[in-house]
């Protein structure tokens, strides 16, 4: 079957819809070709890149709207590391997990082999249903994810109403941070990478703690972990606007311009609000047509960032996927491990509207075009 041609004027300004990674705005483009033979290839322990740090960690928190008393902190590798980062330099002992998705499996199974730590509580949900912490005994610190990027299920972040007074809220904000409202007063522990919402690479996670994060650090410092690994050093590191080893400079660079770009549009809300149109496009699109559903039902626990629908049976998901590549329309694959017959719409705050909307007229195009 040949593939159907889409016509031009249906496209999008701009065909990347991925999940991550996302869309990079031209402009941070152009501001990395600018610094390309004066900061990149320089020493990360020098002026110009400590001062991009410095720019990273103070529009962050300007941008989160961290509250008194937070810091940001970062370190090399991504949201992955960072489950044994936070594994070693966060969990005292007995932790609870809620999973919905498999982000959320993958820092429960990092705390479950832990030697060191009692069994984790697992609360599980159906891919595409929220898991939500339930305060329990004994649990000292709570994980989930703000929103889950293989399923687009939202969970709101919001401490379990009984939890013991020093218990820790770990919140993976990964393909959330920078594109959905967040409170993080009612979380301790805010961590993400940047290469979702925040327009940027991979190479680097940020975190943003909350005096009693600070603590547990101290408390845990003395635990053996591997030096990378050491949240005590990534602290110690950032507070000197630097990371312990080499940072991906260019990461930097882009996540940088984003998080000014994103402050000089309104900030989060801003964001939010933009991602929240972006999103209704693609949802009220899909509950109009007799073929396409959106796949998680319950309508506030779908995610304004990442859009996943199923499609009818006798449509090839698979095929439309292919077919919009070939026309320069990409990444809307559904999470590979997920394994339905559907599409994954990445609506981070650099994609527009309106080129949501051209998406889904090229869905319907190729649909008919298919048969």
């Amino acid at each position: 079957m040949s593939v159907p041609a889409i016509p031009r004027d249906l496209l999008p300004a701009d065909g990347r819809f991925g999940c991550g990674p996302s869309r990079i705005r031209p402009a941070q483009v152009d501001a990395l070709a600018a610094l390309g033979t004066t900061v990149l290839g320089t020493s990360h322990r020098q002026p110009p890149v400590r001062h991009l740090v410095a720019r990273a960690r103070a529009g962050l928190a300007t941008l989160l709207g961290a509250p008194e008393g937070y810091e940001v902190v970062l370190g090399n590798g991504g949201s992955t590391t960072f489950w044994d980062v936070a594994t070693f330099g966060l969990v005292r002992e007995r932790a609870q997990l809620a999973v919905c998705g498999e982000f959320g499996s993958k820092f429960a199974a990092a705390v479950a082999a832990a030697p060191f730590l009692a069994e984790p509580q697992v609360v599980d949900a159906a891919p595409g249903t929220r898991a939500l912490p339930v305060a329990a005994p004994g649990v000292d610190a709570y994980g989930w994810a703000h929103n889950e990027t293989s399923t687009g299920v939202l969970t709101p972040v919001r401490r379990p109403e009984g939890a013991d007074a020093d218990a820790l809220c770990l919140v993976d904000g990964t393909s959330a941070a920078g594109g959905v409202a967040v409170d993080l007063a009612e979380s301790d522990v805010y961590y993400f990478a940047p290469q979702k919402a925040l327009g940027s690479d991979g190479g680097l996670w940020f975190a943003v703690l909350s005096p009693a994060a600070l603590s547990r650090v101290e408390e845990l410092a003395g635990r053996w972990a591997p030096a990378s690994l050491s949240l005590a050093a990534a602290l110690a590191s950032s507070r000197k606007d630097e990371t312990v080893n080499t940072p991906a400079i260019a990461t930097l660079v882009l996540l940088v311009e984003q998080v000014e770009w994103l402050l000089d549009q309104g900030g989060l809300a801003w964001a939010a609000e933009r991602t929240a149109a972006s999103s209704s496009v693609l949802y009220d699109w899909a509950e109009q047509r007799s073929w396409a559903t959106p796949f998680v039902t319950e309508a506030d626990a779908r995610s304004p960032v990442v859009g996943t629908i199923d499609l009818d049976d006798a449509i090839d998901a698979a095929a439309v996927a292919a077919a919009l590549r070939a026309n320069g329309v990409v990444d809307v694959e559904p999470y590979r491990k997920l394994g339905r017959n559907q599409l994954r719409v990445g609506m981070f705050p650099s994609t527009p509207p309106e080129d949501v909307e051209a998406l889904t007229a090229c869905v319907d195009f190729v649909v008919d075009a298919l048969g």
